[in-house]
């Protein structure tokens, strides 16, 4: 089974269900209340992506699942994190912000920084990353869809809302079935290199999640904007991650894919043990 077939849908259900949630009061968010947005885009795409190099090379991981690290790093915010923001008592609407930025900023970000992780990593192999392929990917499976939902939330409210309802809850459980039927295909790959890969991806999420408290709390953001911030720089897209991997116009190398693979199960695990100790 081609996986890329999978992704691509699921990426672009994700991105559409993250449009049909976005309001104008999302992006005048950034002018009455530019810092909590600047200190979680600072995490996500300046902190986030120096972890996972350091990472990389504490672990002396192979070029390709190097790569693969990298790729995750330099992703936007998982829309998932909306729902765990909610889940922990976080600040709802800077979680929304906070994904629809960085999923418009990274349309910039994810080009540059890769092409700069696969000289770095990939000097010694043949792995390209064709740019220009990226950038139209990534217009059509990631911007199109949000400004679609956009459309449809403003001309068609009551479609919106009830496509919405029926998004918001089988997003979460399409990016474990991706997960999944991945993880079953590449099981003997991922078995022989889980023990490196595991402990590398723990820390990186570990490390994350701590950046973006850290982060909070230095520049005197509240509880709850704190809480918000723990889940938003822990939490990238891995669905955007496996498609850039896996796609023949891009990577088309599944070894690429698999860091994000076991980032998606890990990143759950982690952020739901975080979401029950908040409630507690």
């Amino acid at each position: 089974m081609n996986t890329i077939w999978i992704v691509l849908p699921i990426l672009t259900l994700l991105m559409f269900e993250l449009g049909l949630t976005l309001r104008p009061a999302d992006f005048s968010r950034f002018k009455t209340a530019p810092l909590p947005i600047l200190t979680g885009l600072f995490g996500q795409l300046v902190i986030l992506p120096l972890i996972a190099f350091f990472v990389c090379h504490l672990f002396q991981l192979p070029p390709y699942f190097a790569i693969g690290i990298m790729l995750i790093a330099c992703s936007p915010g998982g829309s998932s994190s909306n729902v765990f923001s909610m889940v922990a008592k976080g600040d709802l609407a800077l979680s929304v912000s906070l994904t629809t930025f960085s999923s418009l900023l990274t349309l910039i970000t994810l080009p540059f920084l890769m092409q700069l992780s696969t000289r770095y990593f990939g000097a010694a192999t043949t792995i390209h990353l064709p740019v220009g392929n990226l950038l139209v990917q990534n217009l059509a499976l990631m911007l199109l869809p949000i400004m679609a939902g956009i459309a449809m939330r403003h001309y068609k409210p009551s479609w919106a809302q009830a496509i919405h309802q029926v998004l918001g809850k089988i997003a979460f459980f399409a990016l474990l079935f991706l997960a999944t039927v991945f993880f079953i295909q590449h099981r003997q790959t991922i078995a022989a290199n889980y023990q490196q890969l595991g402990a590398c991806i723990t820390l990186l999420i570990l490390l994350s999640t701590s950046c973006g408290g850290l982060l909070a709390k230095a520049v005197k953001l509240n509880k709850q904007q704190q809480r918000t911030l723990v889940i938003e720089v822990g939490m990238q897209n891995a669905a955007q991650a496996i498609a850039v991997a896996s796609s023949p116009f891009v990577f088309n190398n599944d070894l690429i894919a698999i860091p994000a693979i076991i980032y998606a199960l890990m990143m759950n695990v982690i952020l739901l043990i975080y979401v029950q100790v908040i409630k507690k």
